[in-house]
């Protein structure tokens, strides 16, 4: 029921009591992953990568996310969140709510799965309790594979307290002379350049019972924690502790003084490897007081930089366990589609996977929606800019990299275009985070092929995901485009679910010849036929459209938005949201991360509803959908609702204009909106709570629909 009322004038819609921190609301985020590990529904091996995730996760937390905030403290940053904490206050809480999390994590993977696993015949097990017959061949192999690669560092006045680099696992050594008596202190790192587990040969694995044995390994630091009298000839090991750090890696580039951007990131790159101020510390529990004092005055920390873990550290590196052959212990394989119109005409069924011959006819016809990893990117996406690469009739191929992938058969395509003589024009983003090394290489190879290689523009990310592919036919020139929610990437294609458009519109052919030519010329273009593009007006038009729905509801209409994006934080945004709420628009968000709306707030968010998915696939699409009194309107682009990418990077979001396509849309947003597996549900207090069927209910998972229904 529709809950409508006149805003009360004396209601200040940017109180910072109507929002959520958003680091916070990451945190939830985060726990929302480690639930998925917890979840006995979900399959073991799958449980395993969740953990991994959540640690993977809460690495770049700490190099982006908690090294910003560090760096407002130490520079006595007095500006507020929107929530009204400063970054101290932040902080605190974060610890606060964070310690708990990486404990159960912990408590989870050393109690709950490492058991399971060996009751499927996977045993991690710990040094000590291997047999004799198995600690011979580890001391074989640590003395050919391992003790060469090693180097101990002593720490004492003539031996200042060594680096320590980022991410890296070590041992903490205590030394005592035979000779002096004197306890003396090492370091040794746990080479990353070697497995993390070891896996023991078949003959000596564990086997318990009557369930084959599949594998038996250890970790690595153990194998050298056990021989370290072999790096320390006539001392006697007295103790010894893993502890791990986390740097501050976040890129420090001043566009503007930059002659070469290419050059001036790669000198940043090799900074990072240096590494910057350490903001975590992770140590084994067992390591005594004095040890973690001593650690935490060399590296300049305090005891909120440190944690202190029973079991592993380093849990994202078990990922590799999902690597094993034990498919009952995985999600059931699945194969993805191709949609309808790309199949053969003589074969509609699902089993006919083969597709037309001439794409760029089908796609002349009528707009083609991609919905991935559902449908397949490698016939889809991938295909349409291969075959552009190779049809004698294209003349020019121009498209955004953000992320692309290290064995990249779309970068292969734009060199093989461009080796046939084609006008190539490729937007590589060397700003995207983490992947800066990688898109460098790629930028080189693109440039030796003879590929137009443009960086975007000075103090804005290039996020936008689109192609433009231009082609001679029968005298004239046709454009057709691909604007897409994903990256071009054909292995997160697999893991991220998407949607994207295939068309020869010319209005959007049109618009995008415009947007290249911002990116890669001089040119201040302000207005765009159909295209919704930030920073130029994607801001203003989702106001506008937000607002609508608002006035329709004042005027008594039944007003609607739904919206579905990764993260909901910009604070003009949610204050038109609140607005309309108010009015009585229903409105439902579909955010998997961030979200700083705090809704079901009466009198001003009780018309709002806000739900997180988080399930075998990372939701990762964007759609936006307006009622318009039945003129509906639906959008998919690059750009969720955060103020860096309304007004700090360069996105593209396009109007949906074939009603099929508008209705396809609006079918997979009604399916998310009834999840009741792997949807949560925010409350108004910030807590997530997990929607289950009843009892009379049958259990309905989106992402498991959506595999079905392709």
């Amino acid at each position: 029921m529709r809950k409508r009322k006149t805003p009360q004038p004396n209601i200040d819609l940017s109180d910072p009591k109507y929002y959520f921190n958003r680091e916070l609301s990451w945190l939830e985020f985060n726990n929302r992953v480690l639930h998925e590990a917890f979840d006995p529904r979900t399959p073991l091996l799958e449980r395993l990568k969740f953990l991994a995730i959540f640690s993977s996760n809460l690495d770049e937390y700490f190099m982006v996310r908690i090294a910003a905030l560090t760096q407002q403290v130490e520079a006595q940053v007095t500006k507020l969140s929107p929530d009204g904490r400063n970054a101290q206050e932040q902080l605190d809480l974060i610890s606060q709510r964070l310690r708990p999390m990486v404990i159960q994590q912990h408590q989870h993977f050393e109690q709950a799965i490492r058991p399971q696993l060996a009751a499927h015949g996977v045993y991690l097990l710990d040094y000590i309790d291997l047999n004799q017959e198995q600690r011979h061949y580890l001391q074989q192999y640590f003395e050919e594979q391992i003790f060469p690669v090693l180097t101990p560092l002593a720490i004492d006045p003539s031996h200042p307290f060594p680096y320590i680099s980022n991410l890296s696992l070590n041992l903490a050594v205590i030394i005592q002379d035979s000779e002096t008596k004197k306890d003396l202190f090492a370091r040794v790192k746990v080479p990353n350049s070697l497995p993390r587990f070891l896996p023991l040969p078949e003959g000596l694995r564990t086997q318990e019972k009557d369930v084959p044995a599949v594998w038996t390994g250890v970790p690595l630091e153990q194998v050298i924690a056990h021989n370290l009298a072999a790096l320390f000839p006539g001392m006697e090991i007295q103790e010894y502790h893993p502890f791990r750090v986390t740097r501050d890696s976040d890129l420090d580039l001043a566009e503007d003084e930059a002659e070469d951007l290419l050059l001036a990131i790669e000198q940043e790159l090799r900074k990072r490897r240096v590494g910057g101020s350490i903001v975590r510390l992770e140590v084994h529990a067992s390591m005594p007081e004095m040890l973690q004092t001593m650690l935490l005055e060399e590296m300049d920390l305090t005891a909120t930089n440190l944690y202190a873990v029973e079991g592993l550290l380093c849990l994202r590196d078990v990922m590799m366990f999902r690597e094993l052959p034990l498919p009952a212990l995985k999600d059931p394989p699945w194969t993805s589609s191709v949609p309808l119109p790309l199949r053969r005409a003589s074969d509609s069924t699902l089993d006919g996977m083969d597709v037309d011959g001439d794409l760029f006819a089908i796609i002349r016809k009528q707009d083609v929606m991609v919905h991935h990893p559902y449908h397949s990117f490698s016939r889809t996406v991938q295909r349409f800019i291969t075959e552009s690469a190779h049809d004698p009739d294209v003349l020019a191929i121009k498209m955004t990299l953000y992320r692309t992938s290290g064995d990249s058969p779309i970068v292969n395509a734009l060199i093989s275009a461009a080796e046939n003589g084609k006008q190539v024009a490729a937007l590589v983003e060397l700003k995207a985070r983490f992947d800066e090394e990688n898109n460098i290489i790629w930028a080189r190879k693109l440039e030796n092929a003879g590929v137009h290689v443009v960086y975007g523009l000075t103090g804005l990310k290039t996020h936008t995901k689109v192609v433009l592919v231009v082609r001679r036919e029968e005298g004239h020139i046709r454009r057709y485009v691909h604007i897409g929610t994903g990256n071009y990437n054909q292995k997160t294609a697999r893991l991220y679910t998407d949607v994207g458009l295939l068309s020869g519109r010319e209005e959007l052919g049109a618009d995008l010849t415009d947007l290249f030519n911002y990116l890669t010329g001089y040119s201040r273009q302000q207005t765009y036929r159909k295209l919704l593009v930030a920073p130029v007006n994607l801001r203003d038009r989702m106001m506008t459209l937000i607002q609508r729905e608002t006035d329709h509801a004042r005027e008594g209409a039944h007003a609607r938005i739904v919206a579905k994006m990764n993260s909901l934080v910009d604070p003009p945004i949610i204050a038109a949201l609140y607005q309309a709420s108010q009015l009585g628009v229903q409105i439902d968000l579909i955010v998997r991360g961030m979200c700083s709306l705090r809704p079901g707030i009466p009198g001003i968010s009780d018309n709002i509803r806000v739900i997180s998915i988080v399930g075998r696939f990372l939701e990762h699409s964007r759609i936006f959908y307006f009622h318009n009194q039945g003129s509906e309107e639906i959008f998919i682009g690059s750009a969720d609702w955060m103020p860096r990418n309304l007004d700090r990077r360069v996105e593209a979001v396009v109007s949906i204009e074939n009603p099929a396509i508008a209705k396809d849309l609006q079918e997979i947003l009604g399916t998310l909106l009834a999840d009741n597996r792997q949807a949560w549900d925010l409350q108004s207090d910030g807590h997530y709570v997990q929607r289950c069927p009843a009892t009379d209910e049958q259990e309905q998972s989106s992402q498991k629909i959506l595999m079905e229904m392709v």
